[in-house]
């Protein structure tokens, strides 16, 4: 694990379409907010132009000391000296990711029951993602959700690792979802679809559950 990395209680992904600023931008409204672990993620756009969008925000991220994680493209991580790679199930293994990447990079698992998360602590990973915890709009093909119960669960299954929750969480729920197990609740559409209020929404969750 590198020797840096510690999950924030807020970890926000990005969203070009939903947000309506490039990655970059998202990168610099969420780290105003106190966002210290960033998420590019990125369905729609080419892979080209999503790295140029990747280096600017990259960029953008080393002048305020936030660490970048790129879901999926391993390459792309790579060729941009992101700080690591988010991995799902369908996406290269993280034992492969590992071999390419070295052992200083951050590599974060998507896992969705409890038979998933207890196989992934067998993997070179530095955390896994559970969820979703509760039903989501975020994205179409989701699995069922695990809920409370099933965070608790997986708490119980993983021990001290590091676990972050993802998928239907507010800013209502989010401190419920802690309280549940997870060190970082991961959210989408509860801080981008705030829009110019991004940096404020951040703000307000990240102090929020920083002192709970």
């Amino acid at each position: 694990m590198p020797f840096d990395f510690r999950l924030p209680r807020v970890y926000p992904l990005t969203d070009v379409r939903l947000s309506g600023f490039s990655h970059a931008d998202q990168v610099r409204l969420l780290s105003l907010g106190g966002a210290s672990l960033i998420q590019l993620r990125e369905k729609h756009q080419p892979a080209i132009q999503f790295y140029e969008q990747v280096r600017a925000a990259v960029s953008e991220a080393r002048k305020r000391g936030v660490q970048i994680i790129i879901n999926d493209r391993v390459d792309i991580a790579l060729a941009c000296g992101a700080h690591g790679v988010h991995l799902g199930q369908d996406d290269m293994p993280p034992d492969a990711a590992r071999r390419l990447l070295g052992q200083k990079v951050i590599i974060g698992y998507s896992t969705h029951s409890i038979d998933q998360a207890q196989k992934a602590l067998l993997l070179p990973i530095d955390y896994i993602a559970i969820g979703p915890i509760f039903n989501t709009s975020t994205k179409g093909d989701t699995s069922p959700a695990v809920g409370l119960e099933g965070l608790r669960e997986v708490r119980k299954i993983v021990g001290d690792f590091p676990l972050v929750a993802i998928g239907g969480i507010s800013v209502s729920n989010a401190a419920a979802v802690i309280e549940a197990g997870a060190d970082s609740v991961a959210l989408i559409s509860a801080l981008l679809s705030a829009g110019e209020r991004i940096t404020e929404v951040t703000r307000t969750l990240v102090q929020s559950l920083n002192s709970a």
